[in-house]
């Protein structure tokens, strides 16, 4: 992105020259100034796109996390993982589904602590926590813990060769609590994703 700016910015000020000395470009030098502009615009679609779906997410995980917390803390932790997830190959409802499937029958609790010793919202070992630059104390702070969890998965991800799924299946463990896991973020995404569905869909569709 920043290279094709960089790029049609240097192409712009040759033409500018080439104006004030009464010169004209080339066609090719028209030709890539316009392909040059087109990538650009894609992009910022793209780009664009991408953060209107992200938005649209929000109410509906807000939602569902409010079914297990407070409101305030709902609507909190819903921004954090549209926040995290930014610049990222996941998307809020990857870190939101995560989280409800490993402290959702806690409140979603930052000072949940499982039997294995995993902390946080989105449980991370210490071990992992260290690995990521964050000590075991910081997993209780929420937006400390949501970063964490985001290395993590970006870990897993490059485990299971860019397979999401899988990744978090990782994410959760190995054998059968794996799989266990894997069953409570698919059902959680099922409860998010419907209530998109429902609160996005024409008035006369839900009569």
């Amino acid at each position: 992105m920043r290279l094709l700016l960089l790029i049609l910015a240097f192409l712009l000020l040759i033409a500018v020259r080439s104006n004030q000395a009464s010169v004209s470009m080339n066609p090719e030098q028209v030709a890539i100034i316009s392909l040059a502009r087109q990538e650009l615009l894609l992009q910022e679609q793209v780009k664009e796109k991408d953060r209107i779906e992200r938005q649209n997410q929000l109410p509906a995980i807000t939602a569902i996390f409010a079914r297990h917390t407070s409101r305030e803390r709902a609507s909190r932790l819903a921004y954090l993982c549209y926040e995290t997830t930014l610049d990222t190959p996941f998307k809020p409802i990857d870190l939101a589904e995560l989280a409800l499937a490993e402290t959702g029958g806690h409140s979603l609790s930052s000072h949940a602590v499982s039997s294995e010793g995993a902390l946080g919202v989105w449980q991370l070992m210490p071990v992992r926590a260290k690995s990521h630059g964050y000590t075991p104390a910081e997993m209780k702070k929420d937006e400390k813990c949501a970063a964490a969890a985001v290395k993590e998965l970006k870990v897993k991800l490059q485990m299971a060769d860019g397979n999401l799924q899988k990744a978090k299946r990782l994410y959760c463990g190995a054998g059968p609590q794996a799989r266990h896991y894997e069953k409570k973020t698919q059902k959680y995404r099922r409860a998010i994703m419907a209530l998109m569905w429902i609160t996005s869909s024409p008035k006369e569709m839900k009569s």
